[in-house]
């Protein structure tokens, strides 16, 4: 059977995506300055030349390659705004996604190159900073969802909140790095697990004070 060709836009794509793959293993290990863009392209299979078919600059890549980092944990985020999802299943989906966050070292560690690098360039923490503010206010409005079906108030603002979990993630897993006998792989994922879990499951126990129903929408409409 002949293979489908592909076209002009999934060529495309393919390329950006090799670049992507080969730059987030690159700049992991030496960092963005020490990773030319000849390393990046070379790694992908590709000429320099299609590299700046793809991307204008290299920060304009790292800044893509973080995005594209956040997407992934933001599509299993999303699927949990459902009304037909018992909060206590939100719960723990929530605490299991938000302990494994960062579970691979390679975006960890883009992370926090991008993090130091914006302490540094007025430019680049321009663009950082953008993608931080969407990427909080994604999780914002998932703890206000979960707020609102647990019938109470967020403590905080939910972009506060939102960012407190960011920074303890961030945090706890550069610990994990930077000190793997004080903070093993395990006791990372425990403390942001126990974090998660007693911040929702505060909610929940307010919520259920004021006799607010925990039933999923769909049940309730049987």
């Amino acid at each position: 059977m002949s293979r489908k060709r592909l076209t002009r836009e999934d060529s495309r794509d393919q390329t950006t995506q090799r670049l992507l793959d080969a730059a987030q293993k690159l700049i992991a290990k030496k960092g963005l300055t020490a990773a030319s863009v000849e390393d990046i392209a070379e790694a992908a299979g590709y000429t320099r030349g299609a590299f700046y078919s793809n991307f204008n600059s290299k920060g304009d890549l790292f800044i893509e390659l973080l995005r594209r980092d956040h997407q992934e944990s933001l599509v299993e985020l999303a699927s949990l705004r459902s009304d037909a999802l018992p909060l206590d299943l939100i719960q723990q989906r929530s605490r299991d996604l938000y302990a494994s966050l960062y579970r691979n070292n390679e975006s960890f560690m883009n992370w926090t190159e991008a993090r130091m690098l914006a302490a540094r360039d007025t430019k680049f923490r321009a663009k950082l900073n953008a993608l931080v503010a969407e990427k909080c206010g994604q999780i914002a409005e998932f703890i206000q969802y979960f707020y609102q079906r647990a019938g109470v108030e967020s403590p905080v603002p939910p972009p506060a909140l939102a960012m407190g979990f960011m920074a303890l993630c961030e945090g706890v897993r550069l610990s994990m790095l930077s000190s793997p006998t004080d903070m093993t792989p395990d006791m990372a994922e425990s403390v942001l697990s126990l974090f998660v879990d007693a911040i929702m499951q505060l909610a929940r126990l307010e919520g259920a004070k004021k006799g607010v129903e925990h039933t999923p929408a769909r049940a309730a409409n049987d």
